[in-house]
């Protein structure tokens, strides 16, 4: 491993979120699986969402087991794979799309170590601001967390619904940028509702971090956005913006376009 990274990591997402929280904003932060539909059109998504108005995006690395997603994630990973994509390949993708709005690496740990000792600096200098692992949970690895919290990305850390209030504070002083509260157990997917119980874990997670908010899994229509931005710093969705990628770029944007308005009205 390599030892003694600088931690170099841009501010550009604690920027954003101060930003939006002077304009009494909530954060808009799509989910895309690189390299699907397939290269091209990948990039052309993203550009497509910071156009209608994403403040973060988070840039999925495709992987062969992906257990913390559901069918379209998996599908769409599986896909990206038949074409190649691998982690170097989604550091191009998000060096040629070049975005203005702060980019999180989304990925499990195997990709990242099959990376490289450099693989963190390497996705800074194409790019990313951020990295979220979605299989580190606190203390399983510490000398793993550390190389995630000294390198040169914020560390985003994950908190599920059933954590204990003492273990979301431990889990948030880890990480930086933001927290990812996953708002109901199982994999990722597109729900019909919201967990009643949403608003006292946001709550809960509010007591014990200073780090902005952020809630996803099973968000998928205009409707639960605005009701998750009336609680949360920001609204993650993917499997629904994944899906209609499938169908065309036009028809995830026009999901996007939607979302955001939504939002804005919270």
């Amino acid at each position: 491993m390599e030892s003694g990274l600088a931690t170099t990591s841009s501010d550009a997402i604690t920027r954003r979120f101060a930003q939006l929280a002077a304009r009494g904003r909530r954060a808009f932060v799509p989910y895309v699986t690189a390299g699907h539909p397939d290269v091209q059109r990948s990039i052309a998504l993203v550009q497509g969402l910071e156009a209608s108005g994403a403040d973060v995006i988070e840039i999925g690395v495709p992987f062969s087991d992906p257990m913390a997603d559901g069918a379209v994630i998996q599908a769409s990973s599986q896909k990206a794979l038949e074409l190649g994509v691998r982690f170097d390949q989604v550091l191009q993708i998000i060096s040629a799309a070049a975005l203005q709005i702060p980019v999180v690496l989304f990925s499990y740990l195997n990709p990242l170590l099959r990376g490289g000792d450099d693989a963190l600096r390497r996705a800074a200098e194409a790019g990313a601001h951020g990295v979220l692992v979605t299989d580190l949970p606190l203390g399983a690895d510490p000398e793993r967390e550390a190389w995630f919290a000294r390198g040169p990305l914020d560390f985003i850390r994950l908190v599920a619904p059933t954590t204990p209030s003492d273990r979301m504070g431990a889990i948030a002083r880890t990480g930086s940028g933001f927290v990812y509260l996953i708002s109901r157990l199982g994999v990722t997917g597109e729900r019909s509702d919201l967990p009643p119980e949403l608003p006292a874990t946001v709550a809960r997670l509010r007591a014990a971090t200073t780090l902005p908010l952020c809630v996803g899994f099973g968000i998928s229509r205009p409707e639960q956005a605005r009701s998750v931005a009336k609680l949360a710093d920001g609204v993650v969705v993917g499997s629904a913006i994944v899906r209609a990628a499938d169908d065309s770029v036009d028809a995830a944007l026009r999901l996007a376009a939607s979302l955001r308005s939504a939002i804005d009205d919270a």
